[in-house]
């Protein structure tokens, strides 16, 4: 009733009954509560244009290859980001800051050969990791220690080095297997003697030429101290001894000179 009584104050109605404008929602993509569908566009960046309440990001079949440090835009509430089937090569150390509540991440069939611990540590919620169907050899397992929430890894059709250098994840995995999906396909791929051989399927006899034989971080450091430090002293010790030498055989040279017997002219 009270819309009618002045031109004003039916302005003033007609605003509030105005909807109110929708989230900000990038022209490649589809939007709807939260969620923002952008795969299958041919993008080769993320959009930066998302609404912050977004909780889930489609980023499937595109072309991305690498996640910079300001890839994302500020999304505190993303719970679920899945980017499988692009060209990621590359995962900056910072490309992931901000996304602390972020609980499901999907990187499968990519082009990923290295990961870094210090990518994962702003990730403290989440809970499943997808890195199937990448190129990776090895993988360091401090990347896993630093998501204390994890509950389900997918690792499968990476083309694994099975030698020496995987041991260190092979126990991870091994102490860890209520964690692991799909384990029956964690299969080796070098050296050839080893091609399709399960690696949950080694022992520790498998690896005991490998921990008879490595050496710990603090031994690289040991050497590559002691190295140089006993270079330096060799050739000091070497040069302080040349110079005793000298000094004695000239010492020796004067002595000779001062005994020589005096030619006696008047004799």
């Amino acid at each position: 009733m009270g819309c009618w009584r002045g031109p004003s104050t039916v302005l003033a109605c007609l605003l509030l009954l105005r909807p109110l404008p929708s989230p900000a929602c990038p022209a490649a993509c589809r939007c709807s509560s939260g969620e923002a569908d952008c795969s299958k566009h041919a993008l080769r960046e993320v959009p930066q244009s998302l609404s912050a309440n977004t909780s889930t990001l489609w980023l499937g079949y595109n072309f991305i290859t690498a996640l910079g440090p300001q890839s994302f835009p500020p999304l505190p509430g993303l719970l679920l980001l899945s980017l499988p089937h692009n060209h990621l090569g590359l995962i900056h150390s910072q490309a992931l800051v901000g996304l602390g509540a972020l609980q499901e991440l999907d990187l499968s069939n990519n082009y990923l050969t290295a990961l870094t611990p210090e990518t994962f540590l702003p990730l403290t919620s989440l809970a499943t990791l997808n890195l199937g169907s990448n190129r990776l050899g090895e993988l360091d397992p401090g990347v896993l220690h630093a998501l204390p929430q994890l509950q389900a890894l997918l690792l499968q059709d990476n083309p694994w080095v099975c030698s020496c250098g995987i041991l260190p994840l092979w126990h991870w995995l091994s102490h860890n297997r209520e964690k692991v999906r799909e384990e029956s396909l964690l299969l080796c791929r070098v050296p050839e003697h080893l091609n399709e051989y399960p690696i949950m399927d080694f022992r520790n006899e498998s690896f005991r030429q490998c921990q008879e034989t490595s050496l710990s971080a603090q031994h690289y450091i040991t050497f590559l101290i002691i190295g140089p430090f006993s270079f330096m002293a060799s050739i000091f010790f070497c040069t302080f001894m040349g110079s005793i030498i000298v000094v004695y055989h000239n010492l020796r040279r004067e002595s000779h000179f001062w005994r020589r017997p005096r030619i006696c002219r008047g004799c």
